[in-house]
């Protein structure tokens, strides 16, 4: 059987993986600890935000509202890389528990324009030093050095996945 070629192979990498990558145990796939580690923080993460009445993934809208990356369903759904169904129900939660507010476009009643409300800035700005304990609690026994060099592989390693052989 041939082997196809994908966009992503390239001559000069070196191949850390071969084979059959997914008959590595656990403990050696990275896919698999990178998606440990994502379910980990955000189980932490739930469970620290529980007092707000807020999970993880309701927190990320809010962050986008308030940094100004959107301001529609579509726009939210485009930045977090979901559905605008699932988007939508999302804010209805949100809208619900008064951190925002949608009012439909005057120039285009199909556009759904989102806010955050006053409890919505608060809440914003309450949620932060959370994150940061649950963060700080998962780096526990880094060295700053450390950190700072898992941050930069981190940022590489995303790099790597944005590769195409036409850039």
């Amino acid at each position: 059987m041939e082997v196809k070629k994908t966009q992503f192979q390239d001559k000069n990498l070196i191949e850390f993986y071969r084979g059959d990558a997914t008959a590595l145990g656990d403990d050696q796939s990275v896919g698999y600890l990178i998606k440990l580690a994502n379910q980990t923080v955000m189980r932490n993460l739930d469970a620290e935000l529980q007092i707000y009445d807020l999970t993880a993934p309701q927190w990320v809208p809010l962050l986008i509202l308030s940094n100004g990356r959107a301001d529609t369903v579509a726009g939210c759904a485009r930045e977090i890389d979901v559905d605008t169904g699932a988007m939508t129900r999302m804010l209805d939660r949100l809208e619900i528990k008064g951190f925002i507010a949608r009012k439909r476009s005057e120039k285009d009643r199909r556009v759904v324009k989102i806010k955050l409300t006053k409890a919505g800035h608060e809440i914003v700005r309450l949620i932060p030093p959370t994150i940061c304990q649950v963060l700080n609690r998962h780096l526990s026994g880094f060295s700053e050095q450390e950190f700072k060099t898992f941050k930069d592989l981190l940022r590489r390693f995303l790099a790597n996945g944005d590769y195409s052989p036409d850039a």
